[in-house]
């Protein structure tokens, strides 16, 4: 209670992100923030890079479905890259191991694999546009004296790049 009084009025952004993001990939994909941001904890350096928890199914409540009472284990969806699947079904059991000490429990009892990209695709390179007024002549008056055909060309793009990018800090 004294900490909430000291802290009133600063929230983390983080929190605030975490309770508004929270509820909405717990109900489309049964999974919460703590899972995404521990994953590469949990996923091990061998598949941290090459692997995403998507959904996690949770199965009926066995006393909705006239059974008895009790915790059912759900099915981890998980997004892996290529030939890297192939890994990852074999060290299956660790993961599902790793998972089960996050939550604390029981949580998972299979794990799906899903191939597909993982990492965001690279954005297009796109050169930068030609430089005009005082910053060409400036790049023209700096690589004048290069005798090489190939070494000029290619102090002109790293100059052109360099003298557009600082154009848009300033």
């Amino acid at each position: 209670m004294n900490q909430e009084k000291a802290r009133r009025g600063v929230v983390q952004i983080s929190e605030v992100a975490n309770g508004l993001i929270d509820p909405v990939l717990a109900k489309r994909a049964g999974i919460n923030t703590m899972l995404l941001g521990s994953w590469d904890e949990i996923a091990g350096p061998e598949f941290a890079d090459c692997t995403r928890p998507e959904k996690i199914a949770w199965p009926r409540r066995a006393s909705e479905m006239g059974g008895e009472g009790g915790h059912q284990p759900g099915v981890l969806t998980v997004a892996c890259e290529g030939a890297r699947a192939l890994f990852l079904t074999h060290a299956q059991g660790e993961l599902i191991q790793r998972i089960n000490g996050f939550f604390g429990f029981y949580a998972i009892g299979q794990i799906r694999i899903v191939q597909k990209p993982v990492a965001a695709p690279p954005k297009p390179f796109r050169r930068p546009r030609p430089l005009v007024g005082e910053p060409a002549r400036k790049l023209e008056a700096m690589v004048e004296g290069v005798e090489s055909e190939a070494l000029k060309a290619a102090l002109r793009r790293l100059g052109t790049a360099v003298f557009s990018s600082r154009r848009k800090g300033t």
